[in-house]
């Protein structure tokens, strides 16, 4: 049966959504918790995490002008 690894695929796909917004937050709970130098342990989390949700964003928008420039195309 191939349902049951295709259903956990699309489980840790749907986590990993989250990842980075929540590496985000973790980061900003740290940085409001701590004082002074342990603040800077979470300046790599804040970091690490924008990129990836940037990263995220500027490949999301490639795919759709992709696909809207193959969409135009096709109706030539």
């Amino acid at each position: 049966m191939t349902s049951k690894p295709v259903r956990s695929r699309l489980l840790l796909d749907g986590l990993m959504v989250f990842a980075a917004p929540l590496l985000i937050l973790l980061a900003l709970a740290v940085l409001l918790q701590r004082q002074g130098r342990d603040r800077l342990q979470a300046v790599p989390a804040l970091a690490i995490g924008s990129a990836l949700m940037v990263a995220s964003r500027v490949r999301r928008q490639r795919r759709r002008r992709d696909l809207l420039l193959a969409l135009r195309q096709e109706r030539r």
